[in-house]
């Protein structure tokens, strides 16, 4: 059976940390986050959003900035977009962080210019605290490496171009 709060419990919470709450919602707004969960003097918090497959697209910025700017964004977006459609590209199988190499300092896997083999590793995905070695279905010449040492990967997102 689950322990009901004491009405004083509750009133504590609702007039000392609904301002806590706005501002962790907030805070989810400004940073794209979907969840957050805080535990403060022994009141654990967790303040989270549905996200749809919508909300998961990029949303455009509205920048005061001027249209030269905006521009090379738009041509980078299209890029991204060109790239995930190359027949070379080698996605993601899952959410996680990329690293180029088994170990902080070690050779990377792979260099632009270099010749895999299929089943070869091309870079491991840090998922949970286990690493996923992240291997060629093609043989070929690796053309370009999408994505940097350490950076968020998502699901399908390109990571590599083999030709």
């Amino acid at each position: 059976m689950a322990r009901q709060p004491d009405d004083k419990a509750a009133a504590k919470f609702s007039s000392d940390d609904s301002a806590l709450v706005r501002e962790l919602a907030l805070l989810l707004d400004e940073t794209s986050l979907t969840e957050i969960e805080i535990e403060r003097a022994g009141l654990r918090l967790r303040v989270a959003r549905n996200v749809s497959v919508a909300a998961t697209m990029p949303m455009p910025v509205a920048t005061s900035a001027p249209a030269l700017v905006a521009a090379p964004a738009a041509a980078a977006a299209a890029t991204t977009a060109d790239v995930s459609k190359h027949p070379g590209a080698v996605t993601s199988p899952m959410v996680g962080t990329a690293y180029w190499a088994p170990e902080p300092g070690a050779k990377p896997f792979i260099d632009v210019g270099a010749k895999v083999s299929v089943g070869q590793t091309l870079l491991i995905i840090e998922a949970m605290k286990t690493m996923n070695q992240i291997p060629s279905p093609r043989a070929g010449t690796v053309t370009q490496i999408l994505v940097e040492d350490g950076q968020p990967v998502e699901f399908g997102e390109p990571l590599v171009i083999i030709e």
